[in-house]
């Protein structure tokens, strides 16, 4: 079966580009944000996830980015219980 795409997973791969992009530019100082690409990156991120799975693809990603920080904290600050990660 021929795989799906250039690497078989390039949605996934998108996905996790898109959060990671995201969740970078929203750690800049606000002068240094660019809202609309902001904005226009939560768009394409909305459309390219499953419903309801947005914020654990910025979750992860905060969590990679902050790799020293308490991902509980992190979990919670994007809507998650600590029994639900």
């Amino acid at each position: 079966m021929p795989k799906k795409g250039i690497t078989g997973h390039d949605e996934w791969v998108v996905t996790e580009a898109l959060a990671t992009a995201l969740v970078a530019l929203e750690q800049l100082e606000p002068t240094q944000q660019s809202r609309q690409q902001m904005d226009d990156i939560r768009k394409i991120l909305a459309a390219n996830c499953q419903p309801g799975t947005i914020n654990l693809h910025l979750a992860q990603a905060k969590c990679r980015l902050n790799p020293h920080a308490d991902r509980a904290v992190i979990y919670r600050e994007y809507g998650f219980q600590d029994w639900e990660v």
